[in-house]
């Protein structure tokens, strides 16, 4: 599984007019399931991203979690994170989940962030979404968790 995660003061997802996701200051995590993937790499990739140092301490340096600082998680789902771009100039999408693979896993994700974070939000799965935010800092990663090859 990919988590895009940004650093945000606010972001939001609106869908036909409608905010249908909004945080304050927090993370804002571009989600996708790749080929493979199961509960076992949602799982890590949630709890990588839960625990990951990207806000700054009483010394300025990044050692605080979104879970530290009591922050936002707006969680959206964008299967286009697993693009493969090495050839051509038109994006292959094979190595994604199938749509309903996708959504199952992203559901799952949801649920197990709202177990274990207060603050939660999401966008819609296969919606029209615009999504806007404001990066602070900029702060981006990229997390990636790969499925482990069968021994």
């Amino acid at each position: 599984m990919i988590g895009l995660l940004q650093r945000v003061s606010q972001a939001k997802v609106v869908v036909e007019g409608e905010t249908v996701g909004a945080i304050e200051g927090g993370l804002m995590v571009l989600v996708c399931a790749e080929r493979g993937d199961s509960e076992k790499e949602a799982d890590a990739l949630l709890a990588k991203l839960l625990s990951y140092r990207v806000f700054a301490d009483e010394a300025g340096k990044m050692n605080r979690s979104v879970t530290d600082v009591a922050g936002g998680l707006l969680l959206v789902p964008q299967f286009t994170l697993a693009a493969d771009t090495k050839s051509g100039t038109r994006p292959s999408f094979t190595p994604a989940a199938a749509p309903e693979e996708g959504q199952r896993l992203f559901d799952y994700f949801v649920r197990q962030a709202k177990a274990k974070h207060a603050q939660v939000e999401t966008g819609r799965f296969g919606a029209d979404m615009k999504v806007s935010l404001t990066n602070d800092g900029p702060v981006t990663f990229w997390l990636q968790v790969n499925p482990k090859a069968p021994t």
